[in-house]
């Protein structure tokens, strides 16, 4: 039997630039076929193998049985969730605040950040893999989990466990969506559904006050801005009042220029005010000028602080040589950002170096702001940044599921000589150091890289919870609200 696509190129040490060159694809549509996000056309498939030196028939079939093991939301690939349950809550669901439910919750980084404005109790997560909900879990102990693929759910499973919920949240994973139907075609059971239509589907199912969708600056230009225009399309005929911005977390005290696209969308009557930057930041969007990116105008913003730095964000932890772990702190906080990391850690966690093997620490040596910087015959491929340095006085860029690999996007540390440890990837996404990962050193590594930034969802959060609560102190906006509740 033959391997699939991505493994007959590495075998043949083959780029994938010079691939897709060969087949004349592009190199997003060879991601895809990679990834087992999708399958090659046949006539794709007969020049794969005539380059490769195998049976069109057998590689085929191996990329068909590649894509089966293919679970969405990983980047590469995982397993498919080979458990599927619903887990009780550990402890009572605090009173008197609005209910969240997280779904492709992953390590939770979007709910706790609403939590951590006080006025948000986060009542249920979904998530395909379960050590996922380990870790959304030992955050969220008053939460139940919902493990496994959210196709196998359905809205009542949901609502025999779950009461009242508030405000739905969530960041679909972004592979696979080929193309969105319009909203009223959608049913629950149709396996043609995409994971992003299934969170629409659960919204108009719920009816929530508010949701929050979170995806990445991609779903902008997909299929020439359609996806973008039947998901608002989508929403607005579930009866919800919709914006939406390109938001960077350095913006608002992130140390990583993290750019996202972000829906919110409320049926009570309500307008959503953009929280306005807290810190200033000449980072370029990969949105270009469009008016929905959230940015700070020189001119305009000299009165903020700078965005936070990677050096700002993770100097008081020890250093480290590759292989080597610390759980012991060099120094006390040496600023805001880390006081209020550190606040209730008595234990580093997490500060472990990769073992690099010494061709790495070659080049890593030679490591720079790009690849530019590696002498070439050290690599054979990659794309600019990767083998690149961080720079200690700028934010980081955006931080990806590999980044403890120097072969990654840009994660060697900015002054010792090798990969980020994950505490300092937990650091840069501003998880406090309190916060519990649970799963082995790599999938906790795939959470932190996947996750949305608490600090960033906390501004979210507070935000949408000023907007809900002037629904009370307003006669008519409270009158509109009532008018669109479901009939009891």
């Amino acid at each position: 039997m033959s391997e699939h696509i991505r493994a007959l190129r590495i075998k043949r040490k083959l780029r994938q630039r010079d691939l897709c060159a060969e087949v004349g694809v592009t190199d997003h549509q060879m991601r895809k076929w990679e990834r087992g996000l999708a399958l090659p056309p046949p006539e794709v498939i007969g020049v794969l193998a005539r380059l490769f030196g195998v049976s069109a028939s057998e590689l085929g079939q191996a990329q068909r049985s590649f894509a089966a093991t293919v679970a969405p939301g990983e980047g590469y690939t995982t397993a498919k969730a080979d458990y599927s349950g619903i887990e009780k809550p550990l402890v009572g669901l605090p009173s008197g605040r609005l209910r969240v439910l997280d779904l492709f919750c992953g390590a939770g980084g979007l709910s706790f950040g609403f939590e951590l404005t006080g006025r948000f109790s986060t009542a249920a997560g979904l998530d395909l893999l379960r050590d996922r909900i380990a870790t959304f879990r030992a955050n969220h102990p008053h939460a139940i989990g919902f493990v496994g693929d959210i196709r196998r759910f359905t809205v009542k499973q949901l609502a025999s466990v779950v009461e009242g919920i508030d405000v739905v949240v969530g960041g679909p994973p972004c592979q696979g969506f080929s193309s969105i139907r319009p909203f009223r075609t959608l049913t629950e059971g149709d396996k043609r559904n995409t994971l992003i239509e299934h969170f629409l589907m659960w919204v108009s199912a719920i009816r929530p006050r508010w949701f929050v969708f979170e995806n990445v600056v991609g779903v902008l230009t997909h299929h020439q801005g359609r996806l973008l225009r039947s998901l608002l399309d989508g929403f607005d005929a579930c009866g919800y009042i919709v914006s939406w911005r390109i938001v960077n977390a350095a913006l608002y005290g992130v140390p990583q220029n993290r750019e996202r696209l972000v829906i919110i969308g409320n049926r009570v009557g309500a307008s959503f005010p953009w929280p306005t930057p807290s810190h200033r930041n000449g980072y370029k969007s990969m949105a270009g000028a469009r008016s929905e990116v959230i940015r700070t105008d020189p001119l305009f913003s000299h009165h903020l602080p700078r965005a936070i730095t990677v050096g700002e964000a993770i100097s008081d932890l020890p250093n480290l040589t590759a292989g080597q772990s610390s759980s012991s702190y060099k120094a006390p906080p040496q600023n805001d950002f880390q006081k209020w990391s550190r606040a209730g850690s008595k234990t580093l966690t997490l500060h472990e170096a990769t073992r690099h093997s010494r061709r790495m620490l070659e080049v890593i040596s030679y490591a720079g702001p790009n690849i530019a910087s590696i002498p070439e015959d050290l690599i054979t491929s990659g794309f600019s940044s990767c083998y690149s340095r961080l720079d200690a006085e700028s934010p980081s860029t955006t931080l990806t599921v590999n980044f403890v690999h120097p072969a990654s996007n840009r994660c060697i540390h900015p002054l010792q000589d090798r990969a980020l440890t994950p505490r300092e990837g937990a650091r840069i996404q501003s998880f406090p150091d309190t916060f519990e990962f649970c799963g082995t050193r790599a999938q906790i590594v795939k959470q932190i890289g996947n996750a949305v930034p608490p600090l960033l969802a906390c501004v979210l959060g507070r935000a949408l919870a000023s907007a809900d609560a002037r629904l009370t102190v307003d006669g008519e906006s409270d009158q509109a609200a009532q008018s669109l509740m479901p009939a009891t």
